[in-house]
């Protein structure tokens, strides 16, 4: 066994998967949520890949979306350990993180709502019209990055539309991310769902290897 363990945490997100681009794709009842289910294993499981490329000893997937019951336990690289489910503490899609994780990856992420020329946007439940700290407006991605820094952990990836990749790189600072989408009047034009994973995958093993050139994102309390 190593000396020393890396244990990345991956949080994961339906929205900003290769492809999705209405309400139907991520709800459970909608007609094309078991084919998305599986593109939102496959992203997982290419994240998981560059994270061990790039030399994690343990790594964490949090299902982030809805009922957080969306990955089926088998679908999932059997390297890593799966978190599903609704948890009553306040960490949420952040639930099992701490300080002895060395990096935070996102994926499938989505930018606030009210954010123009992006796909799905929205903050939490959906009825949120802005959610902000110190004065400061943030997507469901930024107070993640503040929960993962509460602890020291710094976010080095984010894959989602071109919007959540920008908007959270605004706020963290310049870490890898891959935009799998971009917006057009509503639509989506995006990478094929093979193309994506693949690219998550090689941008994830940068992003684990250079966890040192992002920071843990924090903020001076109230």
């Amino acid at each position: 066994r190593p000396a020393t363990r890396l244990k990345v945490f991956i949080s994961v997100d339906m929205e900003g998967l290769a492809g999705v681009v209405t309400g139907p794709d991520v709800s459970s009842n909608g007609p094309d949520y078991p084919h998305f289910r599986a593109i939102m294993a496959a992203e997982t499981n290419a994240a998981i890949d560059g994270a061990f490329r790039a030399g994690a000893t343990d790594v964490l997937v949090r299902d982030s979306h809805g009922s957080k019951e969306n990955l089926l336990p088998g679908d999932v690289d059997p390297r890593a350990r799966l978190l599903r489910g609704l948890s009553a503490g306040p960490k949420n899609m952040m639930e099992g993180i701490d300080s002895t994780f060395g990096a935070v990856v996102f994926v499938g992420y989505h930018a606030k709502a009210g954010t123009p020329n992006a796909i799905l946007e929205h903050t939490s439940t959906g009825n949120v019209v802005d959610f902000s700290i110190n004065g400061v407006s943030l997507p469901e991605g930024g107070y993640n990055a503040l929960v993962a820094g509460l602890y020291g952990v710094p976010v080095v990836f984010v894959a989602g539309d071109r919007a959540v990749v920008e908007q959270i790189r605004g706020l963290v600072g310049p870490i890898d991310g891959v935009a799998v989408k971009d917006e057009i009047g509503d639509a989506s034009n995006g990478m094929s769902p093979k193309a994506a994973q693949d690219e998550i995958r090689r941008t994830v093993q940068r992003a684990v290897t250079n966890r040192t050139r992002a920071k843990p994102w924090t903020m001076p309390g109230p």
